[in-house]
């Protein structure tokens, strides 16, 4: 118990270790950048100073360079520790995940030994025959309860006279329907009435009357 407490607050305590100089890191880069704002400022000034005097003040011009020079001196310094600094930043961080990471997965690993802790494969093997055993002694007794009680069951002789017995009775029952169907006889259509002769003859004096007007 003792151990585990010492050991919960030494992790904690590299934690918050791993913060802090994280944050006093990015402090200093603040500062640095700040100081290489100013640098540069100057040297742009030097520049100005220089070429202003290059002709009329050869002196001041000269100066102004020696100036210029020794501030891009301490600029390119104050970018190598910039540069250091970052990657600093980078390994507190990256060995920070990587801590959180391994504390979690240590975790989860202790958890996984307390659920396993009282099985192993011998103990399932064990469980799964013993259900499988269970499993065949129910369907056993499913099946002697549900078979009737005192009656035998029909053999396939039987069977297939019963059967053999309802298709005659069907086939009886199809051909006594068969005699009792109707015969539909398509209707005689009767042929057209005769002309009579008298129609005729009527009808050759209504065509000569007709004529002669």
């Amino acid at each position: 118990m003792m151990a585990s407490f010492m050991s919960y607050f030494g992790r904690r305590d590299t934690k918050q270790s791993a913060r802090d100089a994280i944050v006093g890191l990015r402090q200093q880069l603040q500062m640095i950048e700040k100081k290489e704002e100013h640098l540069q400022k100057k040297i742009e000034q030097d520049l100005k100073i220089a070429k202003a005097n290059a002709v009329s003040n050869k002196a001041l011009a000269t100066s102004a360079l020696k100036k210029k020079r020794a501030n891009e001196t301490q600029l390119e310094q104050l970018r190598g520790q910039q540069m250091q600094l970052e990657m600093q930043v980078n390994t507190l961080e990256n060995a920070n995940l990587n801590a959180e990471t391994m504390s979690a997965m240590k975790k989860a690993a202790d958890v996984l030994q307390q659920i396993h802790s009282g099985m192993s494969v011998a103990k399932v093997d064990e469980t799964m025959a013993a259900i499988t055993e269970q499993r065949e002694v129910a369907n056993e007794i499913t099946e002697l309860i549900s078979n009737p009680i005192g009656t035998d069951m029909a053999t396939d002789d039987e069977l297939k006279a019963e059967l053999e017995a309802l298709e005659d009775e069907v086939l009886a029952e199809r051909l006594e329907g068969a005699d009792h169907v109707p015969i539909h006889r398509p209707a005689v259509s009767s042929p057209p009435a005769a002309v009579t002769e008298d129609d005729e003859e009527a009808a050759l004096r209504q065509l000569q009357a007709e004529m002669a007007m």
